[in-house]
């Protein structure tokens, strides 16, 4: 019986590959046979998830013609990627993707790094940070205080708990966009609200536009729910949105949902100015795409002189053609797993009947704790307080970066979690892998992207400050040395560090 679970085609591996930039040799060293840097290749992609463990390879044949290389090639970097552990076959089977005995399962997503590695490995992974103390201690214990009533009920509240709904309707009036009750769901999480809406537009095959780059675990998330992602390139820099190209991609491929993050854009930073969204919406509208906007960093602006505009929604207030996406994980604390969705009353209607298949509804504690701080002002606070803290990582983080590796360059963004970095040429999947080994992890572009784009790019969060930034941007330069000279496969323990 196969051992395989999934296949990867020659064509789409080829173009992972392709994106790959050359192993750079050290000092006097030769160049990397062919069929030792196709092995190498193949197993970066395989460490990093973005060619899943048990998938099927192309055959020798295929892959030879898709890379333009010999299959006498391909079959010796098969057979060196098997010595390794990282290729198992059978004669009639093929061969599939594995991983050494021992060796951890790599993430498709960003997932957060393990408790038991805190201690050895700083985490530039995920772009969360610790909670905004005392805020998340009264909120629950406001949330316990008005628990009883809700107790002696079966606890499912598909649509939300109402009190909440009320609230996040009001919030979004008091923005200047005039919202009913009726017109949000309480989801868990901004993905949980993604994952209800992907299945309720987009069955399996459908098309659906997004950023590129864009948000790795939501990217991941479509791509499992079978859908085929359409890239639209950002601007350079924070200019963001080309409303060109997605007015082009809009009309061309006419996917059925297209995905944006207008407010301080994960990864890049990127504001959305009040022209791009309008024109945005336009766009959809007209092509009669669902436009899903993903709110969840609309709360973290970081310099106070910069004007927010207006929402998306504002520009669609009826919410026919945007459905958007918000979220308390960014703005309080990750571990609070409330989001939301505010669409049209008769799309609501199908997302909550739709949820009776899915998880039926959001913890009422939580839905407690996030409607006690928001009713009591506690909820502007604790967002203060992450404000200071994140800007005060991002200009350390900043400081630290430029300090430690100056031929790396990046544009500081006014508000959001993350820096997207250009990495001087070095391969960010190369680095991320050294730098699990030299104590810092951190995610390289590829994930950001579609089929291998954006492999001279990583991305930093702004999760530590002070002399963690410091150590971190420390380790990030000894990841980079190594990288440059092509001395990879060293043995380099990570240092144990205290914050």
């Amino acid at each position: 019986m196969a051992q395989w679970t999934s296949a990867v085609g020659a064509s789409q591996l080829a173009r992972q590959l392709q994106a790959q930039q050359p192993r750079p040799a050290g000092p006097g060293s030769r160049r990397l046979p062919a069929y030792r840097a196709l092995a190498d290749g193949i197993r970066l992609l395989v460490l990093e998830g973005r060619v899943p463990v048990a998938a099927r390879l192309p055959a020798e044949r295929e892959l030879a013609l898709a890379v333009s290389v010999s299959r006498t090639t391909v079959a010796a970097a098969y057979e060196a990627l098997r010595a390794e552990g990282f290729l198992e076959s059978r004669r009639g089977a093929g061969s599939w993707t594995a991983v050494p005995a021992g060796h951890p399962l790599p993430a498709r997503g960003l997932e957060p790094l393990p408790p038991e590695s805190l201690g050895s490995v700083i985490d530039l992974g995920t772009a969360a940070l610790p909670a905004p103390e005392p805020w998340l201690t009264r909120g629950v214990q406001g949330a316990l205080g008005e628990l009883a009533p809700y107790a002696h009920t079966h606890g499912d509240y598909p649509a939300g708990l109402p009190a909440l709904r009320q609230m996040l309707a009001d919030r979004y009036t008091a923005l200047g966009v005039p919202t009913m009750p009726e017109q949000i769901m309480v989801t868990t999480g901004a993905m949980g609200a993604i994952d209800a809406i992907c299945h309720l537009f987009a069955g399996r095959g459908e098309r659906i536009a997004v950023e590129s780059p864009s948000y790795a675990n939501i990217l991941q998330l479509m791509r499992e729910a079978g859908a085929r992602l359409v890239p639209v390139a950002m601007a350079e820099g924070l200019a963001g949105w080309d409303l060109g190209r997605w007015r082009q991609v809009l009309r061309d491929a006419a996917p059925r949902l297209a995905y944006v993050v207008a407010d301080f854009h994960n990864p890049t930073g990127a504001l959305a100015d009040e022209d791009q969204r309008r024109a945005l919406v336009d766009a959809a509208r007209s092509a009669g795409t669902v436009l899903v906007v993903d709110e969840t960093m609309s709360e973290l602006r970081l310099d106070p002189e910069v004007e927010m505009p207006r929402r998306v929604c504002a520009f669609d207030p009826a919410g026919s053609t945007v459905l958007t996406v918000g979220s308390a994980s960014k703005a309080f604390w990750a571990g609070m797993r409330i989001g939301w969705v505010r669409a049209a009353p008769d799309v609501i209607r199908s997302l909550v009947a739709a949820r009776a298949y899915a998880d039926l509804g959001t913890p009422v504690l939580e839905q407690l704790a996030v409607n006690w701080l928001m009713r009591t002002g506690g909820w502007e606070e604790a967002v203060a307080l992450r404000r200071t803290q994140a800007r005060e990582n991002r200009d350390a983080l900043v400081a630290a970066v430029r300090e430690q590796l100056p031929g790396w360059g990046f544009d500081v963004p006014h508000g959001g979690l993350t820096l997207w970095v250009r990495t001087g040429g070095l391969s960010g999947s190369r680095l991320a892998e050294v730098g699990e080994r030299v104590g810092v992890r951190v995610p390289s572009g590829p994930r950001f992207g579609v089929d291998g784009a954006f492999e001279g790019y990583v991305r930093l969060p702004f999760t530590v400050g002070g002399p963690v930034a410091v150590e971190a941007a420390a380790r990030l330069a000894a990841a980079a040395r190594l990288v440059a000279t092509g001395a990879t496969t060293g043995t380099d323990a990570p240092r144990t560090f205290v914050a």
